[in-house]
């Protein structure tokens, strides 16, 4: 048989013990990854007995290409490593594992640093082997494998937090110990000394510089998936392509951290991914990327646990010995870690107290596994190194690996529930019991109405509904929500569940909205997540006007509109700030439906009363910042609410026929003809409408009354001096106590004047300013912008000349000028 044909049965051979150790390693309470290894070692033990034994040669051909695997560490690394990490990072709440990154990066990059050094360090004094190949060792077992620990804490129902910090941490720390495995063996190669400066500046260097090229590789995805036509085919093609291009590119190229990139490039997906495609491509996308990273994993624990009788060879006592140290030492390695450097990270308060229990559950969930397993098969590979260093290092490694997977993976389900963590907080308690009773209700109803819809014997109905009523009243006795959580917890789950909830409502609007505004909208969700987690009503009441604010961007394009006469920045600011505020009208009218049906039920009417204050509260904020835009845009508001419904109906139009499709009443052919119209129809409405700034010097001449009576020729040199101003409500245009350097005419909106006694309004046709310019002197007043408003501005020096060129205009603005000096309105200018 051909090389590539056994390859291929060998692969599919080992595909189908992947299926069947599932069910088996659920029956045995076992996580799966431990199975696989426990299976792979015995693959690799009995084809090796049957290879190699004189009793028979009946085995061999069969048994041939599990001894002589055709894998090397390079497999392992470019094509393995890019799809595990991009679908870890893919599928991490990255805005969780921000709130813990000190810790995470603490147990990711510096519990390598430290376990490298003690192991390395303590070897070399025990058993006096080379200090570098000790040192390679220690980077090599400093790996952490989180599939089996995940799989456990997700089991038994761990806090989120434990298994975010295992899974940031398992992130991350490949990357570390991948650069430091590569200096180390490189000065083992060479035959150089340890520089640790060098070093250092390596390996932050390396740890950087993936930084970067990470980001720049996911910004080019994010930027890249809109374009492929909702294709979910292209996109999962798409995103399988981009971590291997990345990873190759930093590892090969670069000489960066390809682990890095990768992981980088995952999590800025994962971060913003879901406003690019839509929820249905983003669900196909994840369960695609699941199943790769599945037969991936499964692959990978298998093949690599094959190749440990490869790795062991003839074991010896010291052997043993040493395996039992670097246990030991890796132990202490990171519960000084643990125990002693994480402490200080709350003391400072660069991130929340880690409880002891969740130090004992990171401390013995510190399980190896094939990254472990792929560097000591790449030390044994080098053709340089002595065979002693090498059996070192692959023995020692493999030993280690087994330990931990056989003894701390089947053991980490126990440690687990003696330190208490499988068990739900009194909030997540109470919550659980109230959503459970509620829940039994309306399936005890929903049973009883199909018993009687299919005239179901009344005694058979009553003899289920019993089980019902009982579980009912089973939970009712363990107390309501009112009475195990207090008003604050009630709100606080209630806020969170509401920012959840527009978070849901903002991702399924993906065709209603840009994905830009997406982005953001997502962003300020998180923001109200956040608020609500960490400081209840206020931290998420003071999320939400965020989001009304003029932030960053659009002070930056307002400045290049003011000082360099560059508009299309903020025309595009305005125009998601439009889109944006109508979004959130929509949004919060949805969020009331939902406090109403959902919430009231579950929290209780004072809770859901309260709710609703703040709800209002917000829709009265956006409804007042839309109506500033809408008076000084109508048109655009109509245009955007015109394509909202139009898209709303083209969904709407695409569900009917998928419902008649599922009904049998469209044919295949039908179907596909109609959902390619509904498609491009979708596609030409999705462009947003542009919206004009109206700042076009002359038509805003037209609405000051004191220029309506200039000639063609007036204008048209009058427009050439004066420069049209956008300006946002809340602005101050002018300040007290300035000098003044112009005239300012109102094409549209209106102002506030504060003196000293009073404050005057002026509206479109005013102007202000001038009484600074005419009486040499500093403005006595803030002019402060009450909407947006167009105004147009007329230099010091153009000012002057002008009334010197325009007497019937001078005399105009000396009568104004003459009227607000005799009544004491002293204008600023």
């Amino acid at each position: 048989m051909p090389d590539i044909a056994m390859i291929t049965l060998v692969i599919a051979g080992l595909l189908a013990v992947v299926a069947f150790i599932q069910p088996v390693a659920a029956g045995m309470r076992l996580p799966p990854s431990v199975l696989l290894a426990a299976v792979g070692v015995a693959i690799g033990f009995v084809a090796g007995f049957l290879y190699h034994t004189p009793l028979t040669d009946a085995f061999n051909s069969l048994v041939a290409p599990f001894v002589d695997l055709p894998l090397r560490s390079a497999t392992f690394i470019y094509v393995f490593l890019p799809l595990l990490l991009f679908q870890a990072s893919l599928t991490i709440d990255v805005r969780r594992m921000m709130e813990d990154a000190a810790p995470i990066l603490l147990l990711a990059v510096v519990a390598v640093i430290v376990a490298t050094g003690v192991i390395g360090f303590g070897l070399w004094w025990m058993f006096g082997v080379s200090l570098i190949a000790c040192l390679l060792l220690g980077s090599i077992v400093a790996t952490t494998d989180p599939g089996a620990v995940v799989a456990i804490f997700r089991d038994i129902g761990a806090p989120a937090r434990l298994t975010r910090l295992v899974e940031g941490e398992s992130l991350l720390n490949d990357a570390a110990a991948i650069a430091l495995f590569t200096l180390l063996l490189g000065i083992l190669v060479s035959g150089g000394s340890l520089d640790p400066i060098e070093g250092a500046v390596s390996f932050s260097v390396s740890f950087l510089g993936g930084i970067a090229l990470g980001a720049v590789g996911g910004k080019i995805l994010l930027l890249a998936l809109p374009r492929l036509g909702g294709s979910k085919a292209a996109e999962a093609t798409l995103t399988l392509a981009v971590p291997y291009l990345v990873f190759i590119l930093g590892d090969q190229v670069l000489g960066v951290s390809g682990v890095v990139a990768v992981v980088v490039v995952g999590l800025t997906v994962s971060a913003f991914g879901r406003s690019c495609v839509s929820p249905d491509n983003w669900n196909h996308l994840h369960n695609v990327w699941e199943q790769v990273a599945f037969w991936a994993g499964s692959l990978v624990f298998l093949l690599a646990s094959i190749l440990v009788p490869r790795l062991l060879g003839a074991v010896s006592w010291l052997d043993v010995s040493m395996v039992l140290a670097v246990v030991v030492l890796a132990l202490l390695a990171r519960a000084a870690v643990i125990f002693l450097l994480l402490p200080f990270l709350s003391l400072a308060r660069l991130s929340e107290k880690v409880s002891h229990a969740y130090k004992g559950a990171i401390l013995w969930g510190g399980l190896r596994g094939a990254v472990t397993l792929a560097l000591a098969l790449a030390v044994t590979e080098s053709t340089v190194l002595s065979p002693d260093i090498k059996r070192f290092v692959a023995v020692t490694a493999t030993g280690f690996v087994l330990f931990t997977l056989f003894v701390n993976g089947t053991t980490l389900r126990l440690v687990i529930r003696k330190l208490g963590l499988d068990r739900l907080s009194p909030v997540d308690q109470g919550l659980r019991n109230q959503v459970f009773a509620l829940a039994l209700a309306d399936v005890r109803d929903g049973v009883q109405e199909v018993g009687r819809r299919f005239e179901i014997e009344p005694t058979t109905v009553r003899a289920v509904l019993k089980r019902y009523d009982e579980r009912v009243s089973k939970v009712a006795a363990q107390g309501s929500i009112e009475e195990n959580l207090s008003e604050r917890e009630r709100l606080n789950v209630g806020l969170l569940a509401l920012a959840n909830r527009e978070k849901e409502l903002i991702l399924d609007g993906h065709g209603y909205i840009s994905p830009a505004v997406g982005t953001r909208l997502l962003r300020h969700a998180e923001r109200l997540v956040e608020g609500a987690r960490a400081n209840g009503r206020v931290g998420y009441n003071r999320a939400a006007r965020v989001e009304l604010e003029f932030r960053r961007p659009f002070k930056v394009a307002h400045f290049l509109h003011r000082r360099l006469r560059i508009d299309r920045p903020l025309t595009r600011q305005v125009a998601d700030r439009f889109e944006i505020l109508l979004t959130l009208r929509l949004v919060l009218s949805e969020l009331k439906r939902y406090n109403e049906q959902r919430l009231r039920s579950l929290l209780g009417q004072r809770m859901s009363e309260i709710i609703g204050e703040i709800l209002d509260a917000r829709a009265t904020a956006t409804a007042k910042a839309l109506d500033a835009l809408q008076l000084q845009y109508p048109d655009y508001a109509e245009a955007l609410e015109r394509r909202f419904l139009r898209q709303v109906g083209l969904r709407m139009e695409m569900t009917h026929y998928e419902s008649l499709r599922r009904e049998g009443l469209l044919g295949q052919e039908l179907h596909e003809s109609l959902r390619q119209g509904v498609q491009l129809a979708s596609q030409i409405q999705s462009e947003r409408p542009r919206l004009d700034l109206r700042l076009n010097t002359e038509e805003m001449l037209d609405q000051v009354v004191l220029f309506q009576g200039l000639s063609s020729e007036q204008r048209k040199r009058l427009s050439r001096l004066l420069r049209p101003l956008f300006v946002v409500p809340g602005e101050v245009i002018v300040r007290h106590g300035e000098r003044g350097d112009g005239v300012y005419f109102i094409s549209s909106g209106a102002v506030e004047v504060a003196l000293p006694e009073h404050k005057v309004r002026l509206g479109r046709g005013d102007f202000f300013g001038e009484m600074a310019l005419m009486e040499s002197r500093r403005r006595v007043a803030d002019v402060t912008a009450l909407t947006y408003c167009q105004l147009l501005k007329l230099d010091q020096a153009d000012f002057d000349h002008f009334l010197q060129s325009e007497p019937a205009i001078r005399e105009q603005i000396m009568r104004t000028f003459a009227h607000r000096a005799a009544q004491n309105v002293s204008m600023p200018a």
